[in-house]
């Protein structure tokens, strides 16, 4: 596939895309269940695109709540090529500071309450999560971000949420070696590799972790007003973004077919009802002999 449709997930502030030309908002159906709203479609800088607001519109969805399978599984079905997630997140490093901008490449999991994949009884598979983004596309995400100084490099700490860290928390997770703190990043970018999605995750730094003990505790005013800056910033990179990808062939990716090498189940014991399911995320490798 050498055209670009490019899928985006907005985080927290990020509810819509006001710069999308011939834009609709489409009801998307997932035998996974609810997406988190509709789609809206169009096209930016003569690149299709799909943008979909993670906690909804008006930001109604807590992170447990979000149903993540679907959201991926929507984007699947809107003919996304490859994703860029956007996501607000607590910064665990004193040189990222409010209104910095990073790309993740890493993640560490301690999410417990979500669905972590598509597949299961009757059709096993296993894919690779040791490089969990994908390289050529948040390269030019970083290039289209360059007037913003994105960074890159970044270890995501995905909690539960929705409360907070403690302070204790903070500072192990900065032990750790992470970078930045969020709810929602898993197990979205799971799910995208398993339905053979390319993903990029831009993170909008809106607030220091509660590990700096001169500092007060996280302060939800204090973010939602970082959070309104930081959400036109991302609205610039993306519509950079777009101009760059408009300008070339989208270029082949090992994740494009990584479900070749992941089902483990015998073809001939495939459950029924799971295929059924996963006709969007495995239609490629349904399709083959």
């Amino acid at each position: 596939m050498t055209t670009w449709r490019l899928g985006v997930i907005g985080g927290s502030g990020l509810y819509d895309i006001d710069a999308i030309e011939d834009r609709r908002w489409t009801r998307i159906a997932s035998p996974w269940g609810e997406a988190s709203d509709e789609v809206l479609s169009g096209v930016l800088h003569g690149v299709p695109l799909a943008f979909l607001p993670r906690h909804g519109r008006g930001h109604r969805l807590a992170p447990s709540a979000i149903n993540a399978r679907a959201n991926i599984d929507v984007l699947k079905r809107a003919g996304c090529t490859d994703i860029l997630s956007i996501a607000a997140v607590g910064s665990l490093r004193e040189d990222l500071p409010p209104g910095a901008f990073v790309l993740a490449d890493q993640y560490i999991d301690r999410t417990h309450a979500r669905p972590q994949s598509f597949f299961g009884e009757g059709l096993v598979a296993h894919v690779s999560m040791a490089d969990p983004v994908c390289p050529r596309l948040s390269a030019l995400v970083r290039e289209a971000g360059a007037s913003a100084d994105v960074g890159d490099g970044a270890t995501y700490l995905a909690m539960e949420g929705p409360q907070f860290s403690t302070r204790a928390e903070s500072r192990l997770y900065r032990s750790w070696g992470c970078d930045v703190i969020g709810m929602t990043a898993m197990p979205e970018a799971r799910l995208a590799r398993e339905a053979e999605l390319p993903y990029a995750a831009l993170c909008m730094v809106t607030d220091y972790d509660c590990w700096r003990t001169d500092d007060a505790d996280v302060d939800v005013g204090a973010i939602l007003s970082v959070m309104h800056a930081n959400a036109e910033t991302a609205r610039r990179v993306i519509a950079e973004l777009a101009r760059r990808l408009s300008q070339t062939k989208r270029p082949s990716s090992p994740i494009d077919t990584v479900l070749d090498q992941a089902i483990v189940t015998d073809p001939a014991i495939w459950d029924r009802a799971l295929m059924s399911k996963l006709d969007a995320i495995c239609a490629r490798r349904f399709a083959k002999p």
